[in-house]
């Protein structure tokens, strides 16, 4: 006797092999991908798989509300891609950068500070989700940032024509 599978079990079973070929997605970049700027002066620091998972789970989680895929909801025109994190002022396209701008956030200018409005550890008064981030999860998350153009190309802060 053949048994059928309810498409609830069928859905389930779909979402778990999506579930953990994205966690092994992780342990299958080499060391080159995940080798990511770390400072303006042009140090590199290889992210580990741990890191790659933590940094995801945390930026979905901490982040993903107003960046999913690397836009910004609030100003579409201005997304987390490598060519305007490196247009700021200063430029937020290394980790230390970025781990900066979580804690004390700055208009791209760099002239004012937007602590009241975008979440940072400076603000977890008014941002709760900030509260319990580390400077470790800080740089997870940096890391996931800068990671993504390398595995989604274009379409990390491409904006509406792609999400």
């Amino acid at each position: 006797m053949k048994k059928q599978i309810s498409p609830l079990h069928l859905f389930l079973g779909l979402c778990t092999v999506v579930c953990c070929s994205n966690t092994s997605l992780a342990i299958d970049l080499d060391e080159t991908t995940r080798t990511i700027p770390l400072d303006s002066s042009g140090s590199t620091v290889i992210l580990t798989p741990e890191q790659v998972k933590r940094g995801k789970r945390l930026f979905n989680a901490s982040c993903g509300q107003c960046h999913v895929g690397g836009v910004t909801k609030t100003n579409p025109n201005l997304g987390l891609e490598p060519d305007a994190l490196s247009l700021a002022t200063p430029p937020r396209d290394n980790i230390n950068a970025l781990v900066d701008y979580l804690k004390n956030p700055t208009s791209y200018d760099g002239l004012e500070s937007i602590a009241e409005l975008h979440p940072s550890t400076k603000s977890a008064d008014i941002f709760p989700k900030m509260r319990s981030l580390s400077d470790e999860d800080l740089f997870a998350i940096s890391g996931h940032i800068l990671l993504q153009p390398k595995l989604g190309g274009e379409k990390w802060g491409g904006g509406k024509i792609y999400y």
